[in-house]
């Protein structure tokens, strides 16, 4: 029997017109959210480590808003088989220093043998939450891992075994229980939800969590408390026409033209 917890993250659907709110210089959530789809991927490695371990429970843990619970009960759907939903309005513009440490609160002390994460959020891209989170919960870490096998032995006391691609090839991490592990979008399709499991999501317990509730000083969270600033927020520019090259014999010629004064050879 494990015990797994998953971080999952509501994020601007990708599909959708994704902005930078001007005034805060943060990404704008007004638009249409989802869960982020490397998450969704992170739940079904857990639930497939959950069904090679007998007796094993997954706990999926969101920070964000009301709106956020959608991602928890997604993933209850799932097969997951509770939820931690930290809300808080004084979180508003944590960064990922910030992220973690409220993440760390909510997580200690739980008795979580392993815990899943993604490798990064397609809204910020910072990667580090993973490493930080382990870090403040003194768990080794395995991260990037395109693949993922858990020997357990009751838990703690397991071995957790993945594979992650390099640049120079794949290397092969091996870690005891408990650890903590970020995966890829190559570990694996997310399920899709049934009926059944739908139907059963919003009978599952979900637990919220204010910083009330948590061990964090009030200077631990919030925008005004970032370690990181966004100092200036500029549009991209209007994608520009291209080059039309028509071949009177030259073609050739235009084209090393085209490139060298474009300074890409």
């Amino acid at each position: 029997m494990m015990k797994i917890a998953v971080l999952v993250k509501e994020v601007p659907d990708t599909w959708g017109d994704r902005r930078i709110d001007p005034s805060t210089k943060r990404v704008d959530r007004g638009g249409d959210v989802v869960i982020d789809e490397i998450n969704e991927k992170a739940v079904e490695a857990a639930l497939l480590v959950k069904e090679a371990n007998s007796g094993s429970d997954v706990t999926v843990v969101t920070m964000g808003p009301a709106s956020a619970l959608d991602a928890i009960r997604k993933s209850l759907a799932m097969g997951a088989d509770r939820g931690i939903h930290i809300i808080d309005n004084g979180l508003t513009g944590s960064d990922v220093v910030q992220t973690s440490a409220a993440l760390a609160a909510a997580l200690d002390g739980r008795g979580f043998d392993l815990v899943i994460t993604g490798n990064e959020s397609t809204d910020g891209r910072s990667a580090a939450v993973p490493a930080m989170l382990a870090e403040r919960l003194g768990l080794a870490q395995l991260t990037f891992l395109r693949t993922l096998t858990v020997s357990a032995d009751g838990g703690s006391g397991g071995t957790v075994t993945g594979e992650r691609v390099t640049t120079e090839g794949h290397v092969e991490l091996r870690a005891s229980l408990p650890a903590l592990v970020s995966v890829t979008e190559q570990i694996a399709e997310a399920r899709y939800p049934n009926f059944k499991g739908i139907m059963s999501a919003k009978k599952k317990p979900v637990e919220v969590l204010a910083l009330a509730d948590l061990p964090l000083a009030a200077g631990d969270t919030g925008a005004d408390n970032s370690w990181s600033v966004v100092a200036e927020v500029t549009a991209r520019p209007p994608r520009s026409g291209g080059t039309i090259i028509k071949d009177d014999g030259t073609a050739g010629t235009q084209v090393a033209e085209f490139l060298a004064a474009s300074k890409l050879i």
